[in-house]
């Protein structure tokens, strides 16, 4: 089942991520979108978390799968952060909507670490499923210092 259901993950997540800025009707949609991603993509950083602080057993497969979730939820929520969306339920800072190619460089940069995650932990080298993971959620660290509210 767990194999059947990564590829129509996959799958959704690419088709939803590349027409996202077309659905959004409302601000408060973009906003409702980008929290789901984010919520998502941040259960499983913190699952991972788990195994790179020690908290849980290291398990290779189950952090392969938390991985890849997080590598595919890492593309979702950027395309949500569309004008008009800058007010409302949300945290994100105005600066998002100032400093666009940082925003967009930062959304990158998690991206590319978050493959690199994948890779990691598909190894089994517990190690550097660590340090993957610490680059990983040292994007999201940098991001959310700069464009997050408290």
């Amino acid at each position: 089942m767990k194999k059947l259901l990564l590829p129509l993950l996959v799958m959704g997540a690419t088709f939803i991520g590349s027409s996202a800025q077309a659905q959004f009707a409302k601000p408060e949609d973009a906003i409702k979108y980008r929290k789901a991603a984010l919520t998502v993509l941040g259960a499983h950083t913190s699952r991972l978390g788990a195994m790179a602080q020690g908290r849980v057993p290291f398990d290779a497969k189950t952090a392969t799968e938390n991985a890849e979730i997080v590598a595919e939820m890492a593309k979702l929520p950027w395309a949500a952060f569309v004008d008009g969306s800058d007010s409302g339920d949300t945290k994100a800072k105005a600066e998002i909507w100032k400093d666009s190619a940082k925003f967009k460089d930062y959304a990158g940069k998690l991206q590319a670490e978050s493959v690199k995650l994948v890779a990691a932990a598909k190894s089994g080298n517990q190690d550097a499923f660590k340090t993957a993971f610490g680059a990983t959620a040292g994007t999201c660290k940098t991001c959310h210092d700069d464009f997050r509210a408290k």
